[in-house]
This record gives C-alpha cells, structure tokens and sequence, in this order.
C-alpha cells in the first residue's frame, strides 16, 4: 500500500465521525504488520467503545513485538471489563507463549466472567499444556461458558489425561456443551474418544452429531 493510502487512512482515524474511524480501522487488513499498528495505535484509547475493541483486535492480528506488551498492559489494567476480554482474546489470536502468565492470571483474578472466559479460549489457542490446572478448574465452574471454554480448549492443547474429566458432559441437557465436547474429542486418537464420538454422533440434536462426526473423520485421516 502506497504512503498516500497510508496518510489517507491515518487522517480517517482522526476523523470526529466514529464511522469514519472503524472504516479506517478495517481497511489496514490489506496493510503490513509493520505500517498498520502505528495507526491502530492511534485509536487504542479512542472515546467509542466499538472502536477501541476493533483496534483491539487488529493487534491481535498484525503481530509485531508491540503488540503483545501494549495487550497484556490492556488485560491487566483497563479499567472497562470488554476492553480487557478483547485484551485477552487478541493475545490468543497473535499466539505469543510469553503471554501465558498473564492470561493465567487474568482467569484467576478477574472478577468478570467475560475476561475469564476470554482468557481460558486464549490459553487454548496458545496450545500449551501447562495450561492444562487453569482449564481444569473452569471446566468445574458453575458458569456454563467458562464450561465450554475449558472443554474446547482441552482438546485444542492436547491434554489427553484430562479425557474422563471431559467425558462427564456427553450426558449435559445443553447442546453447545455437547457440541464443544465433539469438537474437542476430535483432538484425541484413544479409544474412548473415539468410544464417546460414536455415541455423539447418534445425538438428536444435527449440530452435535455433525460435529462428532467431523471429529471421527479427522481422527481417521
């Protein structure tokens, strides 16, 4: 992208209409890494709540060695609790392991179910086994999406000692929990994930057994 296209986008941000600024926020998806978070930053303490978490995300997806600081300062003290769970998705998505601790202890600090929840898919996506007690204890939580966090992220970090604990929630009355758990046992080449995939993909509910039937084929190939 040309430096006119830069400086177009760049006065777009500093534009008083907040339209104005999320357009300019999605067209850096065509702009390198290194050129767009200059500008993202631009907007990162921006008065619009929307634009703020759109910058948020934009840092989670043009990774350069800014972004993962400028995050985890965000996650740990943001005032506005949908800020720091952008924070702590955004970190999953630039996959940076030096972001384990603080997503760690974001799931253990925070007082907002939505950051804990953010944290706990994070950890997932960073694929790191020492993750494995965290997402233990949210799978034991009495809060249903901290539930299907731990249940996806398990599988995504490949903790196959946790399968029993997992397998509990084939039998749960909530369908996505149900779904998560196919999806998660696709993960796994052992007999009773396979065991448990094939008792999934008879569930009444199509999504389920879509998803564990998907799972089989992966496991299979």
């Amino acid at each position: 992208m040309s430096n006119f296209d830069l400086a177009q986008i760049s006065s777009r941000l500093e534009s008083s209409n907040s339209k104005d600024r999320l357009l300019a926020l999605a067209s850096l998806k065509e702009v390198e890494a290194q050129d767009a978070v200059p500008l993202i930053k631009k907007v990162l303490n921006d008065e619009m709540l929307p634009v703020r978490s759109m910058a948020i995300f934009a840092l989670g997806v043009k990774k350069t060695d800014e972004c993962m600081p400028i995050l985890v300062k965000l996650l740990e003290t943001d005032p506005d609790y949908g800020i720091r769970a952008d924070a702590a998705g955004a970190l999953g998505y630039l996959r940076d392991i030096r972001a384990f601790e603080a997503l760690v202890r974001a799931f253990y600090e925070d007082t907002e179910w939505l950051v804990r929840f953010s944290a706990a898919v994070s950890l997932g996506n960073l694929g790191d086994i020492r993750a494995k007690q965290v997402l233990l204890e949210a799978l034991h939580s009495d809060e249903t999406v901290l539930q299907q966090a731990a249940i996806s992220a398990l599988g995504e970090i490949k903790a196959e000692d946790s399968i029993e604990e997992i397998l509990v929630f084939a039998q749960s009355d909530d369908w996505l929990i149900r779904q998560r758990l196919a999806e998660s046992l696709g993960n796994f080449n052992t007999e009773k994930s396979i065991s448990a995939l094939k008792f999934l993909a008879k569930d009444a509910n199509s999504q389920v057994s879509q998803a564990a039937s998907y799972s089989l084929e992966r496991i299979n190939n």
